[in-house]
């Protein structure tokens, strides 16, 4: 039947995946979710049959006359607000939109310390890593939620960076995880922001599922 399907990596682990299919679930449109546990070798085909990268997330839309393919998290979601403007997954205000746009692609092409030495482990409780690069990059990841919430968030409807949930959300939410992980609790601003991202409903359910989940497979050594 046509429609919207969403191919998805491990939940445990798949911070990409994540930041594809929050905005899924926020335009509120029913689609097929396609789990690919793409260290086996028969999930891993099957992926390359239909993903122009061989990688996870990827958005096939099959609602009209043709097929739209569409991979990596962030087009995902400009795809997405484009097609679901009722969903409102960037701010109105257009100031606050060019931070939104600007540091879900600050998080898109940076920030590789931290996802080097604290990898996403969405159920794990560990203790974090000492790295001053990574220590580098969490400052600056505070201070941009500091920032966002004290010049936007804070002014609006909503806990979230710009008060309502947008794509700048989702783009942090893997981050918000990581934190979780290795306790990091940096002040009353971050950790009001993170208890909203923990409580949120989508977010709930990818946790909840991945409990659920079977473990990912070894990597191999």
């Amino acid at each position: 039947m046509p429609g919207l399907e969403f191919y998805i990596g491990y939940r445990h682990t798949s911070s990409w995946s994540l930041r594809g299919w929050l905005p899924m679930r926020k335009v509120g449109v029913p689609f097929d979710e396609i789990m690919i546990r793409y260290r086996l070798p028969d999930h891993k085909a099957r992926l390359t049959e239909v993903s122009p990268t061989s990688k996870v997330p990827l958005l096939i839309d099959r609602r009209g006359d043709r097929e739209i393919k569409v991979w990596d998290s962030l087009a995902i979601g400009e795809y997405l607000a484009e097609a679901f403007p009722d969903a409102r997954l960037w701010p109105d205000d257009a100031a606050a939109r060019a931070v939104a746009r600007s540091i879900a692609a600050e998080m898109h092409s940076g920030f590789r310390p931290l996802r080097e030495h604290l990898p996403m482990a969405l159920l794990d409780h560990i203790p974090k890593p000492d790295n001053a690069d990574a220590d580098v990059d969490i400052a600056r990841i505070v201070e941009i939620w500091r920032m966002c919430r004290q010049q936007f968030g804070e002014a609006s409807e909503g806990p979230y960076l710009f008060g309502h949930f947008t794509i700048a959300d989702a783009m942090y939410a893997p981050i918000v995880s990581r934190f979780h992980t290795y306790g990091i609790a940096p002040d009353p601003i971050s950790n009001a922001y993170m208890a909203a991202m923990l409580a949120d409903p989508d977010i709930v359910a990818w946790f909840e599922q991945a409990k659920r989940d079977p473990e990912p497979e070894q990597l191999p050594t």
